[in-house]
């Protein structure tokens, strides 16, 4: 393949050419920038093999790169004054940091490479005009589940609800995530996730309840990954660039969207208000929209690009995810939504789900 090609040739010329691209020596960050050092906030495995070295190379600065594991954790460190140029949060992330003003505006003059983002994600409803963030990674929440055991009829049938099916008790797994189980709960009784109604809400609390009593589900986190490409369960909740993970190692098992809609989520990179080099960050978006660097990307981490080209290249005939339901998530059921910031409703998820968890 091409990509293969291009690999073979950036290796063979390292010695005198940096990421395949411009020459380090034609490049004065300072000069041209302002600075000469990048600070990247991003979560973990979330970037490609070559993607930070072949920047650093390509423009002669050094990009200090570091791992949050959820975006209130990344939050917090910005509203402590930490101090970073590029920030890759979710799409309500992102809305709580637009209400609060601590992002600065993108500057699409800028980004010479817009013309390779997937159209259909861009103007989501928590960045209507793409004012402040440019789509990195994007996908669903769906179910996992064994093809050799569980009746896709059934599951076609049930939805989210076959989650609480006592047919299947011991053999689920659902995430450890109030956000995510309300979510399923909402939308598996015909709501929308993001609902302030507290008879709603109730009725999504009992359906837990109900499922955590007749299936007795194992709580996970990422190790839900491992679990399911050994077949240990027969269903799972999964985010779906894991899921394309899971089904290439195994092909005992599928993926399912069910109709009554899910989470749509896009993480998006950002530039905060106090940033130190926005000139650089800007730069550095630009080159992660790159064919050979999204590429990089979306290949190594599983979920699907935000460069078309790329996302048509992994689904083509003989591409990484030829034939791999999980990997390109569906933009066309309009039951799917965005989550949206709703600090004092993230609040009551979380104490009920406490309850859930210890009945």
């Amino acid at each position: 393949m091409k990509k293969i090609l291009v690999t073979v040739v950036c290796s063979l010329l390292a010695l005198s050419l940096t990421g395949c691209g411009k020459k380090t020596s034609d490049v004065d960050p300072v000069a041209q920038y302002g600075c000469d050092v990048l600070n990247v906030y991003n979560w973990g495995e979330y970037v490609g093999e070559n993607v930070i070295s072949d920047f650093e190379n390509a423009y002669n600065v050094k990009v200090n790169y570091s791992l949050f594991d959820s975006n209130e954790v990344m939050y917090t460190k910005l509203l402590g004054g930490s101090q970073y140029d590029i920030l890759v949060p979710s799409d309500y992330m992102i809305e709580r940091l637009i209400d609060e003003e601590l992002l600065q505006p993108i500057d699409w003059g800028k980004i010479t490479n817009k013309d390779n983002l997937y159209e259909n994600i861009m103007g989501a409803s928590f960045d209507p005009e793409n004012t402040y963030s440019v789509p990195y990674f994007w996908g669903s929440v769906g179910i996992v589940y064994n093809k050799n055991n569980v009746d896709p009829a059934d599951i076609e049938k049930e939805g989210f609800n076959i989650l609480k099916d006592s047919k299947y008790a011991n053999q689920v797994y659902m995430y450890d995530s109030e956000r995510d189980s309300f979510m399923i709960a909402l939308k598996a009784l015909g709501y929308s996730m993001n609902t302030e109604n507290m008879d709603e809400i109730n009725e999504a609390y009992n359906w837990l309840l109900e499922l955590d009593k007749n299936v007795n589900p194992a709580y996970v986190t990422d190790e839900v990954i491992d679990s399911m490409v050994n077949g240990e369960k027969d269903l799972a909740v999964v985010y779906s660039g894991d899921a394309a993970y899971i089904l290439s190692e195994n092909e005992d098992m599928s993926y399912y969207l069910p109709e009554s809609g899910t989470n749509l989520w896009v993480d998006a990179m950002v530039i905060p208000a106090n940033a130190k080099c926005p000139a650089l960050a800007h730069e550095f978006i630009n080159f992660v929209l790159t064919d050979d660097a999204s590429y990089d990307n979306s290949s190594t981490v599983g979920y699907a690009s935000s460069n078309k080209n790329v996302l048509d290249e992994m689904i083509l005939e003989g591409g990484e995810f030829d034939g791999n339901v999980a990997y390109l998530p569906r933009t066309d059921n309009p039951n799917d939504e965005f989550f949206r910031h709703n600090e004092a409703m993230k609040k009551v998820l979380a104490d009920l789900w406490i309850k859930v968890k210890n009945q």
